[in-house]
This record gives C-alpha cells, sequence and structure tokens, in this order.
C-alpha cells in the first residue's frame, strides 16, 4: 500500500483511507464517504486506486477489505 501513495499529492485521501482500511475488517462506500468527507463517486474511485478487494460478492451495498 506504501508504493501507492508514492507521487501522490498532499492532499490526497488516498493514505486516510489506507488508516481507515486497516482499522476496520471491512469498509463501505457510506462509510468512507463519511469519515473522509468525499463524494461517494470519490470513495469509489479511491477503492478502485488502493486496489482493495470486494468481499461482498454483490453489485449494491458492496463492502471492501485486505486479504
Amino acid at each position: 500500500m506504501e508504493r501507492k501513495l508514492r507521487d501522490r499529492r498532499a492532499s490526497s485521501k488516498l493514505s486516510d483511507l489506507v488508516e481507515l482500511v486497516l482499522s476496520r475488517p471491512l469498509v463501505s462506500a457510506g462509510m468512507i464517504q463519511d469519515r473522509l468527507k468525499v463524494t461517494k463517486q470519490g470513495a469509489l474511485n479511491l477503492v478502485g486506486e488502493l486496489g482493495l478487494r470486494e468481499m461482498t460478492g454483490r453489485g449494491r451495498f458492496r463492502a471492501w477489505g485486505i486479504v
């Protein structure tokens, strides 16, 4: 995960997402949205950049975690 954080802007929320994911077993887009103060689409984009694994197997109401 540290490699993903290299060459990022100082204002990037990606490092905050890493801390959130390490503190919780599963995170949802709504949880990311509330904690990091980003939009739902921004939360989904951050999850995509970090490369988290989707754990619920659903199209809606998804949750991600680290395997």
